[in-house]
C-alpha cells in the first residue's frame, strides 16, 4: 500500500514559520533520499514556491518596519572582531 500524503496548504496560506519548516524538510528529502525524478521536481518546484513566499512575507516585514520607525531605522553594522 502507498503512502498516502497529507494534503498540503497552497503556499499563499502559510505563515513564514510554516513555510520555512516545510522548505527545511523538503532539503533534508532531496538531500537525503532518493527520489524518483519526477517526485524530485514536484519537490523542487515547491520547495521554489516556499521560497519566493517566504522572500515576499520578509519583505512585507521590512516595509511594515520601515514605515513604523521612519527616518530612526538605522543599519545594523557588524562588529569587526
Amino acid at each position: 500500500m502507498a503512502k498516502s500524503k497529507p494534503t498540503q496548504k497552497p503556499v499563499e496560506e502559510l505563515t513564514y514559520e510554516e513555510a520555512l519548516s516545510e522548505l527545511e524538510g523538503i532539503v533534508e528529502a532531496l538531500e537525503r533520499e532518493q527520489n524518483p525524478l519526477d517526485e524530485a521536481m514536484k519537490l523542487f518546484e515547491r520547495g521554489q514556491s516556499l521560497v519566493a513566499h517566504c522572500g515576499a512575507l520578509l519583505e512585507s516585514a521590512q516595509l511594515k518596519v520601515q514605515k513604523i520607525a521612519g527616518e530612526s531605522l538605522v543599519e545594523f553594522e557588524e562588529e569587526s572582531e
